[in-house]
């Protein structure tokens, strides 16, 4: 598994655990479904590219927000309870 706090052979971070020792839980609902709809270029990165790929053309939006609930169950409770003060702040999908 690559660190993903280090720089890969492109110069580019790679994708951070999704679980409780990565950063995903620090977004909300709204963001989440825009990157996993919309794909997203990592602004640490400096590539015009999506680093992550976008899905909105595979996947139906209740597949996206069941993509979101998934990422969900893989965070620790306290998590949990911050990620949805932080979509009730920024607004749900």
């Amino acid at each position: 598994m690559p660190n993903w706090e280090r720089k890969n052979a492109r110069g580019e971070l790679p994708a951070p655990p999704h679980g409780p020792e990565g950063h995903t839980w620090k977004h909300s609902d709204a963001m989440l479904y825009r990157i996993v709809s919309e794909g997203w270029r990592d602004p640490w990165n400096k590539t015009e590219r999506l680093t992550m790929p976008a899905f909105e053309d595979l996947l139906t939006p209740a597949e996206i927000r069941s993509v979101v609930n998934y990422l969900k169950t893989l965070w620790t409770p306290e998590q949990r309870r911050h990620q949805a003060e932080e979509s009730e702040s920024r607004g749900r999908p």
